[in-house]
């Protein structure tokens, strides 16, 4: 229920569909499918469990992103780790530390929000795109691609997030109740191997050879791709929560915590079941992210890859506009709310459009993982 008299930007809804575009996208259709290629199947149990326990760091970094939040005479949002690390530890006597971690967060979500939140987006959408149209004339280029996406990437985080919110709120719902279909289509044909197919997870998650050799391995494939996909513990939510129509921070916290569930609990091991049902996970040395997932859909829907393709297209497309929106913030707090920042920021974020969707797959992955990766240390410590 959102109150139209309360202070905020965007509806409860709103708030949740923005965070969730940041979050199932690629993560959950890529990530799934990288994390099994490296863990095997056992790698999909520490991502559920990772989602279970992700609910409850969801919920606090939104409840404190609402609590810290500043709103400005026009009615806009500022809100964020930024905000709650350097007013809330200020609170505890920690105000340096605070001011520290605050601008320390600040930095990695700008570098995340060009790589995971960009690149990587662009770079697996043109991927899966060459792959089902292998001849599209000048769109082979993957630089044409990117600056397609970069146009119309920039007409929609020009408005600010109560664009931002209304995009989502319609393109995220559809994505993923298409998404869920296919994969609940595949499940019920091939419903006699479901058992077998838990049966790898569970036994991979704790099978002698993983414990001797792997077990490590898969946990931390599991909990990285899990980061990644639903971003429990890094804070860029609470920066989409933030803007939210609310005078009661914990509401915002009980819709966050929904978060993980929809997005690693139940797409992200739906992905998993259905690469382990059709058996394209054997394989894995073979295809990478994006191709996995595609090669398992099409085995049973043969022209799935195209409806997969316009499905990547949008997930990719909704977190960058999500994740432009995150960095936007970020770059702000660091360099002040003005009408430079806020237009400087955003020409460099479509340039780096144009630059993922060229670049190889490795150095862009490991990139985003290193700056996701850093943003979770002062937002978990804080």
């Amino acid at each position: 229920y959102t109150d139209p008299n309360e202070s905020g930007e965007v509806s409860h809804f709103q708030a949740l569909t923005a965070a969730l575009s940041a979050t199932v996208g690629l993560g959950n259709i890529a990530g799934v499918a990288i994390a099994i290629s490296l863990g095997g199947p056992g790698a999909t149990f520490w991502m559920i469990v990772a989602g279970l326990i992700g609910m409850s760091s969801k919920f606090v970094e939104c409840t404190l992103g609402v609590k810290f939040r500043k709103i400005d005479e026009r009615g806009v949002v500022y809100g964020g780790p930024m905000y709650y690390l350097s007013e809330g530890l200020k609170l505890r006597g920690l105000g340096g530390l605070g001011k520290v971690l605050a601008a320390f967060f600040a930095i990695m979500c700008i570098g995340g929000s060009f790589g995971g939140g960009n690149m990587f987006q662009v770079n697996q959408a043109f991927k899966q795109f060459s792959n089902v149209i292998p001849s599209a004339g000048p769109l082979d280029q993957g630089w044409v691609f990117g600056l397609m996406m970069s146009v119309l990437v920039a007409m929609v985080i020009i408005g600010g997030i109560r664009s931002i919110a209304r995009v989502t709120e319609k393109i995220v719902p559809i994505m993923v109740a298409v998404y869920v279909l296919a994969a609940l289509i595949i499940i019920f044909g091939h419903l006699s191997e479901v058992p077998h197919s838990f049966g790898l997870i569970f036994g991979g998650a704790f099978s002698p050879e993983a414990v001797a050799g792997g077990f490590v391995g898969v946990l931390i494939q599991g909990f990285r791709r899990a980061a990644f996909s639903n971003e429990a513990g890094i804070g860029s939510a609470s920066i989409a929560h933030a803007a939210v129509k609310t005078n009661n921070p914990v509401s915002e916290g009980l819709v966050a915590l929904l978060e993980p569930f929809i997005d690693t609990v139940v797409v992200c091991t739906m992905t998993a079941l259905v690469i382990i049902i059709t058996g394209n996970y054997l394989d894995a040395e073979a295809a990478d992210g994006i191709a996995l997932t595609s090669a398992a859909f099409s085995d049973v829907i043969t022209w799935f890859p195209y409806v997969l393709a316009l499905a990547v297209m949008l997930f990719a497309f909704s977190t960058m506009i999500s994740w432009s929106y995150y960095g936007l913030q970020s770059w702000k707090y660091l360099f002040g709310k003005n009408r430079a920042a806020d237009i400087s920021y955003k020409v460099v974020f479509c340039v780096f459009v144009v630059l993922g969707a060229a670049m190889d797959l490795d150095p862009v992955v490991g990139f985003s993982d290193a700056m996701i990766f850093a943003m979770s240390f002062p937002n978990v410590l804080g």
